[in-house]
């Protein structure tokens, strides 16, 4: 029988192609290589707030029958602990195995710590940058993406930062957490 995971994002357009790579990873990892891993694109959710609002009123029920759920948001420079110890006590009390994990800063940063050597600046730098998208990522996307795949080769770059999963885990440790 194969283990199921939906994984939450604060945005699923683009933040799918990098969270669902990370996660077939991280899973593999964990001795679950053949997992069968979705993204919550219906309902969608816009943002941090109302990705938790839809795990609390619908998510959570919803997708009950999920082996795991992981709500894996951006952090925007706020502490998200006590927020996601309400969600996984909630989530407990319904039976429902939930997660949650936040990106230090944001989503993006995971993929960009495969390439800290094409970067313009130090990586402790781009990592506490609250804006890291729109400061670091989306220039970087520019050049080293592919503007004609689907998340403008979002899938690609993550692929080629997990062939370092470990340098990966060193740069970012919140995902250590996870795993």
């Amino acid at each position: 029988m194969s283990f199921r995971v939906l994984i939450v994002p604060g945005d699923p357009r683009n933040n799918g192609y990098i969270l669902r790579p990370l996660v077939v990873r991280i899973l593999a990892e964990c001795g679950k290589p053949n997992a069968q891993i979705g993204v919550l694109e219906n309902p969608r959710a816009q943002g941090y707030e109302h990705a938790k609002q839809l795990l609390r009123d619908q998510v959570l029920e919803t997708y009950s029958h999920q082996d795991l759920i992981l709500f894996l948001p951006d952090a925007d420079g706020k502490d998200r602990s006590n927020a996601f110890q309400e969600l996984e006590a909630l989530a407990n009390s319904k039976e429902v195995p939930l997660l949650c994990c936040a990106a230090i800063q944001e989503v993006e940063i995971w993929l960009l710590a495969g390439y800290v050597d094409k970067l313009d600046r130090p990586w402790s730098e781009v990592r506490m940058d609250v804006s890291v998208k729109e400061n670091v990522f989306l220039p970087f996307l520019a050049v080293y993406g592919d503007a004609k795949r689907a998340g403008g080769g979002r899938d690609l770059l993550m692929n080629e930062t997990l062939a370092n999963y470990r340098g990966l885990k060193d740069r970012c440790p919140e995902l250590r957490g996870l795993e």
